[in-house]
C-alpha cells in the first residue's frame, strides 16, 4: 500500500521492444492474452460442432450457479456511484484543480454513448420490450397494459443505471489514477493503493490479461449482434442470403473499414464517427418519435420511469425473485455483457474525461445515458407494443416469439412512413456503431495489453481490430446468439472481482486527494 506523499514510480520504457513492427510491452500480458485468443480462433473455427454445445452449457450453467454473484456486484457499484455523486469527494476534478476538459459535453457524449451501447440498442430496441410484454417479469401477467409498461421497465433497467455504475467504476478508476497520480492508462493501474510496485509485477499482469479478455470477448458479442442485425437489414432491403457467408463478409469488410479510423486516431477517425453517429441517431429517434405514436410514446416513457424505479428493488434481487427463467436469461447475462464490456469502455471513458470533476463524471456517464435509454425504448418499443395493442400488428411479436430478434426492428418499420429509408439508415446506423466500437476497442485494447501506452504504433491496434473480427466470427460460426451470450458470461465473471477491488482502490484515491486539497 502506498504511504501517504509517495509518488507512485512508472514502469520504465525500456521494457517496450519493437517485433515485427508492434511496440510490445515486454511483459507476459501481450503474449499470454493474443496466443490465448488465437487458439480460441483456430479451435471454434475447427470444432464448430462441439464448440457450439460446449458454449451452450458454460451459458446455462453460469445463469444458473452464478447469478448472485452478478447481481451483487452490480447491485454494490451503483450504490457506490450514487454515493460519489452526493459525497464531497464529488469535488475532486480529474487532472487536479486546474485542468480543463478535453471535448465539450455533447462531443463527449456521443462518444461515450457511440462506444458504449449503439449496436445494442439498435438490436433490442424493439426486440426486448415486446418480448417482456408477451412474457413479463415479476409474475406480471402476459399481453396486458401493465405488461407493456413493465416491459420498456425491465428493458430500461438492464441498459440503465447498473450498467453504467460498472463503466462508471472502471473510467472514474482509470481516469483518478492516470491524470491525478500519473500512472498509464491501464487496468492495473487503478490497484497501486493496494499493491503498490506490485502492480508492475505478476497481480498486475494478471489483472491486465484479465481485462484484455474481457474486453476482446465483450466487444465481438456487441459485434456479432451488430452484423446478425445489418445482414438481416440486407435481407429485408435486397434479398441478400441471411446465413452465415453474409455474416462472415460482413464482419470482413466492415473490420476493413475500421481499420482506416484505427490509422487516423481518436481525434478524427473516432471522434468526427461519433459525432456524426449521434446526430443520425437521433434524426431516426425523432422520424420514430414523429411517424409513431407520438402521444403514447411519451405518455409511456413517464410511466415505464415511474415502474422502473417502483420496481428497481425486486429487479435487482433484493428481496428475492421467483421469475428464475428471466433473472438466469436476461438479467445475468445483461451484467456479465456490461462487466465484460467495462475494461473497454472504461478505459475509453477515462481517456475522454480529463478535466471532469467526480460529480460531473458519474452524472454524465450515469444519469444522462440512462434518461436516453428511456427515451429510446419508449419510442421504438413503445411504437411497437402500440402496433400490437392498438393496431393488432402481429408481425414484430410473432417474429420476437419465435426469436428472430434480430427482425423485430424491420419489421415494426414496415408499419410507419418511410419503411425502406427508415430500415436504411438503421443499417447504416448499425454499420458506424460497429465502426466506432471496433477502432475505439483495438485503441482500447492496445493500450492495456501495452502497458498502458497510448502512443504505441498503429500496427499494433490493426493487430487488435483484426483478432476482435476474428472472434466475432469464431463465436458466431460455433452457435451463434447463444455462443456470444457465453462467451460475455465466462470472460465478465472473473474480471466482476477486479471490478469490487477498483471500487475500493478509488475511494482510498479520491479520499487521499481530498485531504491533500484542503
Amino acid at each position: 500500500m502506498r504511504e501517504e506523499g509517495q509518488q507512485p514510480q512508472r514502469p520504465d520504457d525500456k521494457e517496450y521492444r519493437k517485433l515485427f513492427g508492434l511496440d510490445i510491452h515486454l511483459t507476459p500480458v501481450f503474449v499470454i492474452s493474443s496466443i490465448a485468443i488465437v487458439i480460441f480462433i483456430v479451435g471454434a473455427l475447427v470444432f464448430q460442432e462441439g464448440a457450439t454445445k460446449l458454449f451452450g452449457n458454460v451459458r446455462v450453467w453460469l445463469t444458473t450457479n452464478l447469478d448472485w454473484w452478478f447481481m451483487d456486484i452490480t447491485n454494490l457499484l451503483l450504490l457506490f456511484c450514487l454515493f460519489l455523486i452526493v459525497s464531497p469527494l464529488g469535488k475532486v476534478r480529474l487532472g487536479g484543480a486546474d485542468a480543463k476538459p478535453e471535448y465539450s459535453n455533447l462531443t463527449w457524449t456521443a462518444m461515450l454513448f457511440a462506444a458504449g451501447v449503439g449496436i445494442g440498442l439498435l438490436f433490442f430496441g424493439v426486440a426486448e420490450p415486446v418480448y417482456y410484454f408477451k412474457k413479463p417479469p415479476l409474475g406480471i401477467t402476459p399481453g396486458t397494459a401493465e405488461a407493456a409498461t413493465a416491459g420498456i421497465a425491465a428493458t430500461v433497467f438492464h441498459w440503465g443505471l447498473h450498467g453504467w455504475a460498472v463503466y462508471g467504476v472502471v473510467g472514474l478508476a482509470l481516469a483518478f489514477f492516470a491524470y491525478n497520480r500519473g500512472l498509464p492508462l491501464t487496468i492495473r493501474s487503478a490497484f497501486y493503493p493496494l499493491l503498490g510496485d506490485r502492480v508492475w509485477g505478476w497481480p498486475g499482469h494478471a489483472i491486465d490479461t484479465c481485462a484484455i479478455f474481457a474486453g476482446i470477448f465483450g466487444l465481438a458479442t456487441s459485434l456479432g449482434l451488430g452484423v446478425q442485425q445489418v445482414t438481416t437489414g440486407l435481407n429485408y432491403l435486397f434479398d441478400i442470403p441471411a446465413n452465415s457467408t453474409t455474416m462472415v463478409v460482413l464482419i470482413v469488410v466492415i473490420t476493413a473499414i475500421a481499420l482506416i479510423s484505427v490509422l487516423t486516431g481518436i481525434n478524427v477517425g473516432i471522434k468526427r464517427l461519433s459525432q456524426f453517429n449521434i446526430i443520425v441517431a437521433f434524426l431516426l429517434l425523432l422520424a420514430v418519435i414523429i411517424l409513431g405514436p407520438t402521444l403514447h410514446i411519451f405518455s409511456s416513457m413517464f410511466a415505464s420511469l415511474g415502474v422502473y424505479f417502483a420496481k428497481i428493488r425486486p429487479l435487482s434481487n433484493w428481496v428475492g425473485r421467483t421469475d428464475t427463467s428471466f433473472l438466469h436469461d436476461w438479467t445475468t447475462f445483461y451484467w456479465a455483457w456490461w462487466i465484460a464490456w467495462a475494461p473497454f469502455v472504461g478505459t475509453f471513458i477515462a481517456r475522454i474525461s480529463k478535466g471532469r470533476t467526480v460529480r460531473e463524471f458519474i452524472f454524465f456517464v450515469l444519469i444522462l445515458p440512462t434518461l436516453l435509454c428511456l427515451l429510446w425504448f419508449s419510442a421504438f418499443g413503445g411504437t411497437a407494443l402500440h402496433q400490437h395493442i392498438v393496431d393488432g400488428y402481429t408481425g414484430v411479436t410473432e417474429n420476437v416469439e419465435a426469436w428472430k430478434l434480430e427482425i423485430a426492428l424491420f419489421k415494426m418499420f414496415d408499419e410507419l412512413p418511410l419503411t425502406k429509408l427508415l430500415a436504411s439508415v438503421a443499417m447504416m446506423l448499425t454499420i458506424i456503431f460497429f465502426i466506432t466500437s471496433s477502432d475505439s476497442g483495438s485503441l482500447i485494447i492496445d493500450i492495456i495489453a501495452a502497458g498502458g501506452k497510448v502512443d504505441a504504433p498503429v500496427s499494433q491496434r490493426v493487430f487488435w481490430c483484426s483478432l476482435e473480427g476474428l472472434v466475432a466470427i469464431a463465436l458466431l460460426l460455433g452457435g451463434g446468439l447463444k455462443s456470444l451470450q457465453a462467451a460475455s458470461l465466462a470472460t465478465g465473471f472473473p474480471f466482476a472481482l477486479v471490478l469490487l477491488g477498483m471500487a475500493v482502490c478509488v475511494w482510498m484515491g479520491l479520499r487521499s486527494e481530498a485531504r491533500e486539497s484542503q
